[in-house]
């Protein structure tokens, strides 16, 4: 049981970032809603209700790495669904991951956050909506269901959203540099209305700076054998 556990461990170090030291959050909230930023992400088919709330952005240097969002799952067939509620952005510096800031931009009320998914190294570069198109007046609306990020190191992260609609194309990328913040766009609560919350979204590409590429390349290449010293020191604890 004892050989059991430790591999179930050292299988953990690998998929959960963090495992092995303790990270620490903190929200950015709009305290650096004016960072400078070299372009902006979009897509064409979102969600057509709502309005467009307001930008958060990561701190200088700090560019998002992985990310996590809110959902509500089938609330069954006689109940509104809202399904994709919220996309919260974690924030590095340098692609260390022990202290990281987090931005959300305005989120809806309901279903649950999950846990964070991160790009192995790298950043956030590109991204991909789900959607379900409009449903006719007395059918139930969702608008975004899910979404889809490109890492800089060319994995593809997916969130745990629902399945109505279909992904549309991906959006433009930022090429060298990456993901530093976000804006939603939320359908306000009504009590006696088909509600449809997060129905598009936005990101901006902030530069990176040529010693934070060659840092970020340096990691990546260290990052098999900080690995294995992760997997060392779980199996001793």
């Amino acid at each position: 049981m004892a050989g059991l556990f430790y591999t179930l461990l050292a299988v953990l170090a690998v998929f959960s970032p963090g495992l092995c030291e303790k990270t620490f959050l903190q929200s950015a909230g709009v305290a650096f809603k004016d960072r400078p930023h070299t372009s902006e992400l979009t897509v064409s088919y979102g969600g057509q209700w709502g309005n467009w709330t307001w930008p958060e952005m990561c701190p200088d240097n700090f560019f998002a790495v992985g990310f996590s969002v809110r959902v509500e799952h089938s609330q069954g067939p006689d109940l509104d669904d809202t399904a994709l509620n919220g996309i919260r952005l974690f924030c590095s510096k340098d692609d260390s991951r022990d202290f990281m800031y987090t931005v959300e931009s305005h989120t809806g009320y309901y279903g649950d956050w999950s846990e964070p998914q991160y790009c192995p190294t790298g950043v956030l570069t590109s991204f991909q909506l789900r959607v379900e198109p409009y449903q006719g007046p007395s059918a139930d609306d969702t608008a975004a269901n899910n979404i889809k990020f490109l890492c800089s190191t060319d994995p593809i992260l997916e969130g745990n959203g629902t399945e109505w609609g279909e992904y549309g194309d991906w959006s433009q990328g930022c090429g060298k540099d990456g993901i530093c913040g976000i804006d939603t766009k939320m359908e306000e609560y009504d009590p006696n209305g088909d509600n449809t919350s997060l129905n598009d979204v936005r990101f901006y590409c902030c530069a990176k700076s040529e010693q934070v590429r060659r840092r970020g390349a340096e990691i990546g290449s260290e990052a098999q054998t900080e690995t294995a010293e992760c997997l060392v020191h779980t199996k001793q604890v």
